[in-house]
């Protein structure tokens, strides 16, 4: 067991609504281009769900292989496996190199929803005179739906597919945790790597919430209702913020230890230095303290005093209470200097997708000396005393801390130099 070993990151893919491939990607943060539409069954509603940042121009043949997996593979579980084939590619990793054993897989989803039009004739065959009789569901579903329709929706099938397709024989594991999904399952496999129990691990996070039933299931009690105009819907800090957006999307990170990265000669695009976990109730008055307390934890692992952050890659929202708590948080640790980016400006709420989409922006920013803007940040609230960058700036050679909170009360912080 060597709790040493220097864990690099060498490869990035991601699959969002501004972007799909790290070029378009980053070009787009870099434009300030937003991924926030009409969404057209809501289109002359004025409806919370009438926008939301889906994901373009993604094609799952270009990645899934066999390309038969596909049909048991929801939207999510194609996004994560086509960030991961990116990544993978991205990291230069030969397959056929690489000892599989030693190889593992740890990916933040969710509960992905289902389709209610794929089982909309079984509902109807067991309606008598408009009654839904439950007793008929058994006769009907079984001929009706497809055999294997259950795994196009499990939460850990983005894993199993993702280690199908690189032999990965190591660990492998699901964590599904809300939005803060991917930075803990990213966290997790960089524990691995410092136990010496791989030496390779592909990990991020894939998700959607965007799924009609999932939305009824959640309520627009979140969301934003500033759907007028979907490009400047998504505001995080701003004055005017009433809350999120809904979007997907994926990244994936190939994970090494530094050693056997630099066996094989890959150059590192960052190294992971420090991280932490923790929890508390997001209506507690204690939130503000446990998100300074989650940072300080971070530092503490990494080694590093708070003046040697650069960057802080913030996990904003555009909720009133949550924006603030985390500002007051930086603010407390950090004080009101250092460098603030928020990037659901851009894509919104992907859910366990969104962490690693934004943390892949960081090291994007990292590899350009390039902090692109946070948009829609017009009029700075007040009563938040924080530098969050309304234009792109040149981005110092220190280290990035990338925070996440979920609506759950989970709390995760990594630093990256």
């Amino acid at each position: 067991m060597n709790s040493h070993r220097e864990v690099v990151i060498t490869g990035v893919g991601v699959v969002s609504s501004i972007g799909v491939g790290i070029e378009s990607f980053w070009n787009s943060l870099v434009s300030g281009a937003s991924g926030v539409s009409v969404r057209e069954p809501f289109a002359d509603s004025d409806s919370p769900f009438r926008i939301a940042a889906p994901v373009r121009g993604f094609d799952a043949r270009q990645f899934v292989k066999p390309r038969k997996a596909i049909k048991i593979m929801c939207a999510p579980i194609q996004f994560g496996c086509g960030a991961a084939a990116m990544a993978i590619d991205h990291a230069g990793l030969d397959r056929d190199a690489i000892d599989s054993e030693r190889v593992g897989t740890v990916f933040g989803t969710e509960t992905f929803f289902a389709d209610p039009a794929e089982v909309a004739d079984v509902f109807r065959k067991c309606t008598v005179d408009k009654d839904y009789q439950h007793d008929r569901w058994g006769e009907f579903a079984v001929r009706e739906i497809q055999p294997l329709w259950m795994l196009k929706y499990l939460p850990n099938m983005a894993a199993s597919h993702i280690s199908i397709a690189l032999d990965a024989r190591g660990p492998s594991n699901s964590i599904c945790q809300g939005e803060v999904s991917g930075l803990l399952a990213l966290i997790e496999a960089a524990d691995l790597i410092r136990r010496n129990a791989v030496d390779v691990v592909l990990t991020g996070g894939t998700g959607s919430q965007m799924a009609l039933t999932a939305m009824l299931c959640r309520g627009a009690g979140q969301l934003t209702k500033q759907v007028t105009e979907p490009e400047k819907a998504s505001r995080p800090f701003d004055f005017s913020r009433d809350g999120m957006v809904v979007g997907e999307g994926a990244g994936a990170l190939v994970l090494e230890s530094a050693e056997h990265a630099k066996a094989r000669g890959a150059t590192p695009l960052a190294t992971l230095t420090g991280w932490s976990r923790s929890y508390q109730s997001p209506t507690s008055d204690e939130f503000d303290f446990a998100i300074a307390d989650n940072y300080q934890a971070a530092l503490r692992h990494a080694g590093m005093a708070t003046s040697s952050v650069d960057l802080i890659n913030a996990n904003a929202s555009g909720s009133v209470r949550g924006d603030r708590d985390e500002a007051v948080a930086i603010n407390r640790v950090f004080g009101c200097d250092v460098p603030v980016v928020a990037h659901k400006s851009n894509f919104g709420n992907a859910g366990p997708g969104t962490s690693i989409i934004e943390l892949i922006g960081g090291v994007l920013a990292k590899e350009h000396g390039l902090c692109p803007a946070t948009i829609n940040c017009e009029n700075l609230d007040p009563d938040i005393q924080i530098n969050v960058q309304r234009e792109s700036i040149p981005l110092k050679p220190g280290a990035i801390l990338k925070s996440s909170f979920s609506s759950t009360g989970q709390i995760a912080s990594v630093v990256l130099r």
